[in-house]
């Protein structure tokens, strides 16, 4: 671009950079924060209120409660918000490819010169994209095992206390309790909810985790069974039941749940996780209890059928008494051997006490001629020897202790022999280093200081190198030296004594 292009006034003839006021301008520069907010001005006094019909796109729920989205069609794109108040009154949950109309008004957003919807209100956009919504939703929660067979549980034959999950104004808490009333009476809890509008599926999905977190203790009794009853409606008046919030409720219920929405022909994602769907109100509380009247018939009919069959037991065993009682013998027939058995021990038992009796008095002859007094008298003559023979003698008794005193003599000369002090007497010395006896010459080096005992006392002396080797005589010369001749001892001369004896 040449420095004559009217884009750049500061390359004019002089050849200025600095921008300058020209003669008869009018029109002073603008920021763009004015600008931006002049164009928001003008977008929301233009299209204060706006109705958009698109797809929902790359949908964000913020930790705020707002809600982000963009709406689009097949040519265009606009980003959206809804605060968190709008957000709360919404009769569903958003979600990405769901097809709506939202209401509310445009606006700019300065920050990154973008232009956006601020949404009031937002509608599905027909009953298709409903039924698309709920299709999605289905899919999702079935896809996590929520519609599974294997969580079913069994209901009760005879609950105690129902809870009831509905609007308490309704004619259907009024149908039920008429059921009820007419085939079994039981206890009823009613958990007043709203059933369509804002805030009803809140309401619905506390009302059942309320009842399956009740731990029975208290002064309400937990219910056996639970009913989550509508009337019928329109797919709109119903979609609460169809709600993320209240399939997860009753999916997770601890107690057997019966869900009863709209009529017959009406079905809601709430069905498919309760574990029993009934057609009304009024079948589920014919599935709850059953007929009063036929349980009482029943039970008649079983205590006359138990009663007929005691009566037909005690007759059956009545005749196989009598049958056993004619093939019983009598009952002389079953003493008629015992009775015989106890004459011929009669008659035995006195027979032996006769015998008996008689050999008595013959073993008591023979003990008393044993008795005679010159019997007696040897046996006693007998037993003064042995006692003579036992009494203690003197003179024994004296040689014994001679014999002990002798022997006593002898072990104490030996020990006298054996005293380790004695040799001390004729000069020997005993030496001694750290309380052990030295022996060798090697010890008394290795030891260095020793202890000399004496007959009168004991001296410490130090041990020095050769000094015993030089007082040491030689051994060769003595045993050259010749022997003294070994004096011989007299005829006369008393033999030497035993040092033991």
């Amino acid at each position: 671009m040449s420095p004559k292009s009217p884009d750049f006034d500061a390359y004019d003839s002089s050849g200025r950079l600095l921008a300058e006021e020209r003669a008869g301008d009018n029109a002073p520069p603008l920021s763009v924060s004015e600008l931006s907010g002049m164009l928001k001005r003008t977008v929301e006094d233009r299209f204060g209120h706006v109705r958009l019909r698109g797809e929902i796109s790359g949908f964000k729920r913020a930790a705020s409660g707002h809600l982000y989205l963009a709406l689009k069609d097949d040519n265009a794109v606009i980003d959206g918000v809804m605060w968190k108040g709008g957000a709360q009154r919404l009769a569903f949950s958003p979600q990405d490819g769901v097809e709506v109309i939202a209401t509310g008004k445009l606006t700019t957003y300065p920050g990154r010169s973008k232009y956006q919807i601020v949404i009031e209100r937002m509608e599905l956009a027909g009953e298709g994209a409903l039924m698309a919504l709920l299709e999605k939703l289905k899919a999702k929660l079935a896809a996590e095992g929520l519609f599974a067979a294997d969580r079913k549980q069994p209901l009760p034959f005879l609950p105690r206390t129902i809870g009831v999950v509905t609007s308490p104004t309704g004619a259907v808490i009024r149908d039920i309790l008429h059921r009820l009333a007419d085939r079994c009476p039981t206890n009823v809890l009613v958990w007043p909810v709203l059933v369509q509008g804002n805030g009803a599926a809140e309401q619905i999905a506390r009302a059942v985790r309320g009842f399956s977190a009740m731990d029975g203790n208290g002064p309400v009794p937990r219910p056996d069974l639970v009913i989550v009853a509508r009337g019928g409606g329109s797919i709109e008046d119903l979609w609460s039941f169809n709600e993320e919030i209240v399939v997860r409720a009753v999916a997770d219920c601890t107690i057997p749940i019966i869900s009863a929405v709209g009529h017959e022909t009406d079905t809601t994602l709430c069905d498919h996780a309760a574990d029993r769907r009934a057609p009304t109100p009024t079948a589920a509380a014919e599935m709850a209890v059953p007929v009063r009247a036929d349980l009482l018939a029943t039970l008649a009919e079983m205590g006359l059928r138990a009663g007929r069959a005691v009566r037909r037991n005690a007759a059956q065993a009545k005749e196989r008494l009598d049958m056993q009682a004619r093939l019983m013998p009598t009952p002389d027939m079953l003493l008629a051997p015992q009775r015989q058995r106890l004459d011929q021990l009669s008659e035995a038992l006195a027979s032996g006490l006769r015998h008996r009796i008689a050999d008595a008095r013959a073993q008591l002859g023979q003990a008393g001629g044993a008795l005679r007094p010159a019997l007696l008298q040897q046996q006693l003559a007998r037993a003064s020897e042995r006692l003579d023979r036992l009494r203690p003698r003197p003179d024994y008794l004296a040689r014994v202790l001679t014999d002990r005193a002798t022997a006593f003599d002898r072990v104490s000369r030996h020990f006298t022999s054996l005293d380790s002090d004695r040799p001390l007497a004729r000069g020997y010395a005993r030496v001694m280093a750290g309380g052990r006896l030295i022996q060798s010459v090697a010890a008394a080096q290795g030891a260095g200081a020793v202890t000399l005992h004496f007959k009168d006392g004991t001296v410490d002396a130090t041990v020095g190198q050769g000094a015993a080797l030089l007082e040491q005589p030689d051994p060769a010369a003595i045993s050259s030296a010749p022997r003294a001749p070994r004096k011989a001892r007299s005829a006369d001369a008393p033999p030497q004594q035993d040092l033991f004896s």
